[in-house]
Parts: structure tokens; C-alpha cells; sequence
């Protein structure tokens, strides 16, 4: 785990101090505090390379020290770990439900790779968000360990050995407990239940999500009444809604055949990522307090709605959204990165954006309220004639002939030599054949039931 750390380099969750000095990090733990937490490897420099002269006298005298200057105290837990080239300590920072000041009365975030002090307007704003309490971390009233699915611990585990996380200590109970999933006296805490649990929705009805297919660009159809054709209500643990979420939007979207040079591409209605990103951060930072409502995807003829109950979490805005980055559930965010969901940490609406322009669309639309969040991806694309997405490297006639395929499905000889009465049929006939040499077109048939299709 620690070798993966010093190989992604510094980010949003970690930090690199070669020589330990106690402002640094004062400042990087508060940084971290108010944020998402994080890692501060000490012990590399910025190029990820271990020097080889750290002392435990350099670490605990300059840690007491850093403590000194946060206001209120950082906690923080520590490790070190013995590498060819020298000693690296790894200082691990929670995010914490208190708002943390350096002793000069600087508040600090953690944006990227840099710590840097936040505008008056987003100190108060977290301030609130902070005094609101940990939700995710509360226990749940009545469940035990025989709520939590069995099946559903051991795959976490195993994906999270896979991906070269820090090895667990002690029993499943012990597990748990680490991770935020479970107390100290049994009792599970909503993101336990919400990762892990058997039926979720039994404790936290809030916690499912809702789809619906509505027939055209309203939820209204022409009589007023409900215009939907499909409705679907999702439950279980998390990641398998995310799942199951993705499935039915992927059923329910539209593909188009795009021919690029010889290959033949599928195209969804929605980019891939786009969708999958705007489900898991429903998920993760809706504000799971809400008990009245659940995650809502909707689906028109020329959008797609994903709406996550409560506002933008901490100082978040409208203005930072893809430049900041904050979790209102930490522990769910980790348990869905640890589970491949999340690929890095604050990244992911940035990727969503370049999806959908590089695919043609226009960029999400994101509209914030107090109690909902909504993301809007629209189907419209700037379409090219379809002669232009094919390889130049084929005559006029052939052109007109993959517009046809694309427009009709299929082409015949006869439906060429139609759209190109002037030209030998012997011309029309190779022309096929250099179509389907190129590997645009598939030959079906034999003799005269002969047809072609898109590759």
C-alpha cells in the first residue's frame, strides 16, 4: 500500500514532507482535517524519491511540535516503514467533525496538492457543515453483525487486497471497526450498513434509488397523467445498486454504429464514465439524514437526471465544484474506492466534463438547491455529415454508399447501382468489394439475396 502511495504522488488525500518541520505540518494536518483526511509520507521529497536520513528523534520532536500549533488538536496515528533506500513515516490524519486553525488563526483545506486558506464565505459554510455532525459514523439502532452480508464483506476484502491496500489486522469485527463500518461495542454505523448491509433500506429506507424512463422531454405524458414507461425501485448495499443502476440505464440508452477509418464503434447515447460517475457520487455524498428521499434517476428523450438528496456538501459551490473537493460520507467514498468504483479522488467531475465534450456533448449541466443536487447530461451531439467520419481513402461513390447503410441498414447492388446510374456495374460491383476488403462493410447472403451491412 505505502509503495502505491509514494508512486501515485502527492494528491488530494496525500502528502510528501522530505525533511519533518513542524509548520509544514501544522499546516498539512489541518489541511487534511477539514478536508477528507489524508496521508503525509515523511521522509520523500516532492520527486517521490526516500532520502535516507530520518531519525525517530526528527519525527516525534517535530510532530509534538506541529501539534502544538493546530487549534484544536489534529489526531493523528503514525507508522514507520523500513525501505532499502531509508525510512519512510506515514502519518495518518482522519477528517475531522471539528474545524481546525493554526495558532496565527489560519484555516487551511486540503485542494489537490497544495494547503491553501479558504475564502471567508467557505470557513462559515464548513464551519456548518461540521457542526452538523458525522452522520455516516452513528450506530445503527438495532442491527448486529448478522445484518451484514457475508458475500459482500469478503469481495471488499478481496478487491482491496487486489488493489495492494495495507493488510487488515485481527478478526472481522476488528476489520470493521478500522474501517469506520462497525463500533467498538458491535453495532454497525450507517456506512457499515450502507456498504455491507443485508438489506440496507430495512434501517435506512432513504438509502435506495428510484429509476424512471419518462416517454419524451416531460414527466407529464399528453393526458396529464404520469408519462413514464418504465419505473424501477433499487435496494441492497451500495455498490450492487451502483451496478444494477447502470444496467438498466445502459438497457434503456441508444446506440449508434459510428464508422472511424476500418473500425466500427458503438457509441452510447451517454458516455460511459459520465453516467457511472454521476450514480457513485449520488451515492456518496447525498446527505443520508434526508429520510424522506431517495437518489432519483430519470431518464427523458433528451436528458438524463441524476438527483442526490441535500445540498453540496461542505464548501463546496457551484464556482469550485471541479477545482475543490470534499465528501460528505469519507467512509463511503473510501469503502467505493477501495471497491473500484472511484479510480482518484477528485477527479472524477473533471473526466465527466472531458467525456461528454469529447463525445460531442454539450458539458453536465449542475444545478444545486438546498435539500438536492442534481447533474444533467444531455443526449444532443454535434453530429459530421457520416461521410466525414469514414477514411478518406475511398472514392465519392463509396461515400454515398456508407451514407445510404447508415441511413437505411443495409445496401444491395442493385440499391448502388440506383444511387449511381451512370457508372458500370462491373465499377459498382468492386466498389463493394473494396468495402468489404477495408472491413466497413459485412457481405450477407449469396447470389441475388446478396445484402451489405456496417461491419
Amino acid at each position: 500500500m505505502l509503495e502505491k502511495l509514494i508512486k501515485r504522488g502527492p494528491g488530494q488525500t496525500v502528502a510528501y514532507i522530505a525533511r519533518p518541520e513542524a509548520k509544514l505540518l501544522a499546516e498539512t494536518m489541518v489541511a487534511f482535517a477539514n478536508a477528507d483526511g489524508g496521508t503525509i509520507l515523511l521522509g520523500v521529497d516532492e520527486q517521490g524519491q526516500i532520502i535516507d536520513y530520518l531519525t525517530d528523534d526528527d519525527v516525534e520532536g517535530e510532530l509534538v511540535r506541529a501539534m502544538v500549533m493546530c487549534r484544536p488538536p489534529v489526531v493523528t496515528e503514525w507508522e514507520q516503514h523500513q525501505f532499502p533506500d531509508g525510512v519512510v513515516v506515514a502519518l495518518k490524519v482522519a477528517r475531522s467533525p471539528e474545524l481546525h486553525a493554526l495558532m496565527d488563526g489560519r484555516v487551511l483545506i486540503r485542494q489537490g496538492r497544495e494547503n491553501r486558506p479558504p475564502s471567508g464565505e467557505v470557513i462559515r459554510h464548513l464551519a456548518a457543515t461540521k457542526s452538523s455532525g458525522d452522520f455516516e459514523a452513528e450506530p445503527v439502532a438495532g442491527a448486529t453483525l448478522v445484518d451484514l452480508d457475508k458475500h459482500v464483506l469478503d469481495e471488499y476484502m478481496r478487491l482491496r487486497q487486489e488493489r495492494g491496500s495495507r493488510s487488515l489486522r485481527g478478526n472481522l469485527q476488528d476489520h470493521l471497526i478500522e474501517i469506520g463500518a462497525m463500533q467498538e461495542d458491535g453495532t454497525p454505523t450507517v456506512a457499515g450498513m450502507l456498504l455491507f448491509g443485508k438489506s440496507p433500506q430495512s434501517f435506512l429506507p432513504q438509502s435506495g434509488i428510484i429509476f424512471v424512463k419518462f416517454l419524451g422531454k416531460d414527466a407529464r405524458g399528453r393526458d396529464g397523467l404520469a408519462g413514464y414507461g418504465r419505473r424501477v425501485e433499487l435496494d441492497g448495499p451500495l455498490a450492487r445498486m451502483i451496478e444494477r443502476a447502470w444496467n438498466i440505464v445502459r438497457e434503456e440508452m441508444q446506440v449508434e454504429a459510428v464508422v472511424t477509418g476500418l473500425r466500427r464503434k458503438e457509441m452510447l447515447e451517454y458516455p460511459a464514465f459520465a453516467v457511472r460517475e454521476a450514480l457513485v457520487n449520488s451515492v456518496c455524498h447525498r446527505d443520508y439524514r434526508l429520510s424522506g428521499r431517495k437518489v432519483e434517476i430519470r431518464m427523458y428523450s433528451d436528458r438524463l437526471e441524476v438527483i442526490s438528496p441535500g445540498g453540496l456538501p461542505g464548501y463546496i459551490t457551484l464556482d469550485n465544484i471541479v477545482e475543490e473537493h470534499f465528501s460528505r460520507n469519507p467512509r463511503v467514498v473510501s469503502g467505493l474506492f477501495q471497491w473500484g468504483y472511484i479510480e482518484e479522488l477528485g477527479l472524477g467531475i473533471d473526466r465527466m466534463i472531458e467525456e461528454m465534450l469529447e463525445n460531442g456533448h454539450t458539458a453536465p449541466d449542475f444545478e444545486a438547491k438546498p435539500y438536492a443536487f442534481t447533474v444533467r447530461l444531455h443526449n444532443t451531439r454535434e453530429r459530421e455529415p457520416a461521410a466525414k467520419r469514414w477514411s478518406t481513402n475511398m472514392n465519392e461513390r463509396q461515400m454515398r454508399a456508407m451514407s445510404y447503410v447508415e441511413q437505411n441498414g443495409r445496401i444491395t447492388n442493385r440499391d448502388y447501382r440506383q444511387l449511381c446510374p451512370d457508372v458500370n456495374p462491373e465499377t459498382i460491383r468492386l466498389d463493394l468489394v473494396d468495402l468489404v476488403d477495408k472491413g466497413l462493410l459485412l457481405k450477407i447472403g449469396d447470389k441475388k439475396g446478396t445484402y451489405y451491412i456496417l461491419k
